[in-house]
């Protein structure tokens, strides 16, 4: 089946937070000073959230067991793409899944050599909406919205004496 010229690429996303309230947000490769929540495509016939596990594997090198599910967006969320970043592969932009993760104790974030991002951090919930690229911003609001609770619910439990952040981050 051929694709349509204009059409927007199926995807999910994946908000992965610590313990301490902050979100992992990864500088891409390509565009220096752009900063995003780890994202990608849909395999032909892979379910969402087995591809929101494998980007983020991909991406940061947090593997299936080193994340826990706290949440789903309850609907699609999509971006445009600037008429510059558009491609075939790419087309206008995305709709995708997000999921919201906890990043269990002891985890280390590796970013795979030559791939996507050159550096990640952790931050506040606030500081990855405004550092991320204007054309992901109202979609970054909205997740802000659904997730941030969540997030700021698991720095007021490690108050309490509970799990602590993830160690810190390593090239593989």
């Amino acid at each position: 089946m051929t694709r349509p010229v204009q059409f927007f690429r199926a995807g999910v996303g994946a908000v992965l937070a610590n313990r301490r309230g902050q979100v992992l947000i990864c500088q891409r490769t390509d565009v220096a000073g752009a900063w995003q929540f780890p994202q990608g495509g849909l395999d032909a016939g892979e379910a969402p959230l087995d591809a929101a596990y494998r980007e983020a594997e991909e991406e940061t090198g947090l593997t299936r067991a080193s994340l826990r599910l706290r949440r789903r967006y309850p609907g699609l969320l999509a971006y445009e793409l600037p008429a510059t970043a558009r491609s075939a592969r790419t087309g206008l932009g995305q709709v995708q899944y997000w999921y919201l993760f906890v990043v269990t104790h002891g985890a280390a974030i590796e970013l795979p050599p030559g791939g996507e991002f050159t550096a990640a951090r952790w931050v506040t919930f606030e500081q990855a909406v405004a550092r991320t690229v204007g054309f992901r911003k109202a979609l970054y609001r909205q997740l802000h919205g659904a997730f941030a609770p969540t997030v700021a619910a698991l720095a007021t439990a490690r108050g309490r004496g509970k799990a602590v952040t993830p160690a810190g981050h390593r090239r593989r």
